[in-house]
């Protein structure tokens, strides 16, 4: 059985909580796209750890944890990772294992990253700077380094040479930035090819092997919905497929083999960098709704952009990615308001919109269209069933679901996992 689970916002939903509570129930945990950009946290025994790579998964010892061809590796950040996961007790020998396929981001991807999202301007996308878009960029221009071929010492000074006379003109001739050296890079990745040799298998058939043994699966995304390359708001985006579709491409199983797709939603709205996001808050409740939820970013620390839960976006997400159901969570976060507000259209110069809007344009001047519920103003935490949640609760999540047209079965009222209502 394979499960994945998806962003349906902007990322930062809680996906990290989400797949380390699903997880006890499967055999293998495998992210299927992004890179060192993403912040998934995991709250065990008051103890924080927040993943960029490894998958979420990663904390229960009898678990299978796989990096799918479709994440791109930054073997540094990698395995610091990793290092730090060992000087905490986890071990990963034998269940942990990366995409001989998946590309690398190497050096001279970060600054690139940097440099031109400078160069935008006053249009600049704000992303991590972590080489993630360039290395994407590279991989769709024929001119990615595999695993696979950072594995064989020959390969990868071959191609590492080839693009570095395309990058080092590049950064020299135009940005008038530094050059990189191949003999320099060349000995620091022979450390990193050394450590990782051990964990590089082929994933795709390792996981199609597992599903013929009936082994369950859990697919992790990173981001989110409205940051795919293809659906998002482009082109604030990230440069990968975080819809569930992804999956398939990114972790080379067939679709036939996907059997529910669960879309997680915080119960208001966040956003990081920049782009449209019509329910954000202008005045000091976002920075109130900011400290409440402790909205930064996992990544980047950079502070979240903070707003009301939208109902068109959770179901057009629900459209895009086929959601069997979504989980919820932060509603704890929601806990002292006394007055909550779902978006529940737009209004595009007078005129009413039910939909998301594909046009950049239009959905940048998009004003939203309000419903209003009342709040519990009680404690969430220690309730361990739905029914015992406050009347006011159970009517916001009941809205959530008529105006997505998706089921809610997971309710998260709390960091930890025990802070977590199945339904």
């Amino acid at each position: 059985m394979v499960t994945v689970v998806v962003g349906t916002q902007w990322g930062d939903e809680g996906k990290g909580k989400v797949i380390d509570y699903l997880a006890k129930g499967c055999d293998i945990v495998a992210r299927y796209q992004g890179g060192a950009n993403a912040g998934h946290t995991v709250i065990t025994n008051n103890k924080k750890h927040i993943f960029h790579l490894i998958p979420s998964g990663i904390l229960y010892p009898d678990k299978i944890c796989i990096l799918g061809n479709g994440v791109v590796i930054d073997p540094a950040a990698l395995l610091c990772e990793i290092s730090n996961l060992e000087k905490e007790g986890v071990k990963l020998s034998k269940r942990f294992f990366i995409s001989e396929n998946a590309h690398l981001t190497l050096p001279y991807h970060k600054l690139l990253d940097q440099i031109e999202d400078k160069k935008r301007g006053r249009r600049k996308l704000g992303t991590t700077g972590r080489g993630i878009g360039t290395s994407y960029t590279d991989k769709y221009a024929r001119l990615g380094i595999r695993v696979v071929d950072f594995l064989n010492e020959k390969v990868f000074r071959e191609k590492l040479k080839i693009s570095l006379k395309l990058k080092n003109y590049l950064l020299k001739k135009y940005y008038e930035e530094k050059v990189y050296n191949l003999e320099k890079i060349s000995r620091e990745y022979q450390t990193y090819r050394k450590k990782i040799k051990g964990y590089v298998i082929d994933t795709s058939l390792y996981l199609n092997q597992a599903l013929r043994k009936k082994k369950n699966i859990l697919a992790e995304g990173a981001q989110g919905t409205f940051l795919d390359i293809d659906f998002g708001t482009y082109p604030y985006v990230t440069a990968s497929n975080p819809i569930a579709g992804g999956a398939c491409t990114g972790l080379g199983i067939g679709p036939t083999k996907i059997d529910r797709v669960i879309g997680v939603a915080k119960a208001y709205t966040t956003r990081v960098g920049r782009g449209p996001f019509p329910t954000e808050f202008k005045d000091e409740f976002g920075e109130k709704l900011r400290k409440l939820g402790n909205e930064f970013g996992a990544t980047t620390g950079r502070p979240r952009r903070c707003g009301w839960f939208d109902a068109v976006l959770v179901k057009q997400a629900g459209i895009v990615n086929g959601l069997n159901s979504l989980a919820i969570t932060k509603l704890d976060v929601l806990n002292s308001l006394g007055k909550i507000k779902i978006a529940v259209g737009y209004r595009y110069r007078g005129r009413k919109i039910g939909q998301f809007p594909n046009s950049f344009e239009v959905f940048s001047h998009c004003e939203p269209i309000y419903e209003e519920l009342p709040g519990w103003k009680r404690e969430l935490s220690g309730i361990k069933k739905y029914g015992d949640l406050p009347k006011e609760s159970k009517n916001y999540l009941k809205r959530i679901e008529e105006l997505t047209q998706v089921k809610i079965s997971l309710i998260s009222i709390g960091p930890g996992r025990e802070d977590t209502i199945l339904l």
